[in-house]
Formats: C-alpha cells, sequence, structure tokens
C-alpha cells in the first residue's frame, strides 16, 4: 500500500509573540491555532507540535497493537494509549506509551510480547528518534 498524506502550517509575527493555524488534508484540523503560548504554557487554547506527535503516535500504535492481536486471534474489547511526549532543552527526549486494555483470552505476558512488537513496527515508532518507553495494563474480567 502507496499513500501520501498532507498537513500544512502558517505563521504570522516573531517567534514568541505570533502565532500560526495548523490544517489537515482530511479537514480534522482546519485554521487550528498554535502559538509560543500553547506550546510552552498550559491553559492556552490551541494545540503544538507536541500534543500532536502523542496524538499520531497513540493513534497508530494502537491500531497497529488491534492488527497483530488480530494476526494472534485475539479481538481487543477497548486499548487505550496515552502518549507522555517529553520536551527538554529544545528537543522531544522520550515518549512514554500507557496502554491500557481489555482483551478476552489473553494474559499478561502475550499481551506484553504482542503490545511490545507494535511498539517496534508501529511506522510513527519507526520514524521517531526518542526513546520510547512502553507502560501496559490488561483488564480482563
Amino acid at each position: 500500500m502507496k499513500f501520501n498524506r498532507r498537513a500544512s502550517a502558517q505563521w504570522k509575527g516573531s517567534g514568541k509573540e505570533g502565532k500560526g493555524t495548523l490544517n489537515t488534508q482530511s479537514g480534522i484540523l482546519e485554521d487550528t491555532q498554535y502559538s509560543f503560548h500553547t506550546r510552552f504554557e498550559d491553559g492556552n487554547k490551541g494545540t503544538n507540535p507536541e500534543e500532536l506527535i502523542g496524538a499520531a503516535h497513540a493513534g497508530c500504535f494502537t491500531m497497529q497493537l488491534s492488527f497483530l492481536l488480530g494476526e494472534e486471534g485475539f479481538t481487543p474489547e477497548t486499548l487505550n494509549t496515552d502518549a507522555k511526549v517529553a520536551f527538554q532543552d529544545g528537543e522531544i527526549v522520550k515518549i512514554t506509551l500507557e496502554l491500557d486494555g481489555v482483551v478476552p483470552g489473553i494474559d499478561e505476558e502475550e499481551f506484553k510480547r504482542i503490545a511490545d512488537k507494535a511498539k517496534e513496527v508501529c511506522p510513527v515508532s519507526k520514524l521517531l528518534k526518542a526513546e520510547i518507553e512502553l507502560s501496559v495494563n490488561l483488564t480482563n474480567r
């Protein structure tokens, strides 16, 4: 399978006082605001690159895990992944993926093995050079 996806950014003004907008081909982001304040301060309306990388990584990893679980004969009821993107001294130094899942019929060891594989083969994981940490929690009835 081969395809391209597009996103665009526009910035007006200086780094600290300026502001920008983000748009995606799908339209899910349309003139979405971002700025110094949404990136480096809390409580401001808008997004930032680290948040978007976290969302992309969490989404990619979780979908990849679902496919891998299916290949092993398991169907997840729910998979929830939080991505924590650590920014320090001008660079992203670490991403921690925290996974909670409900997957009937699987044990903790097997779930962890498949989740680790998903972390390694997820296209976004492959792209990123930061340390990627994975924490796994399986909740079965």
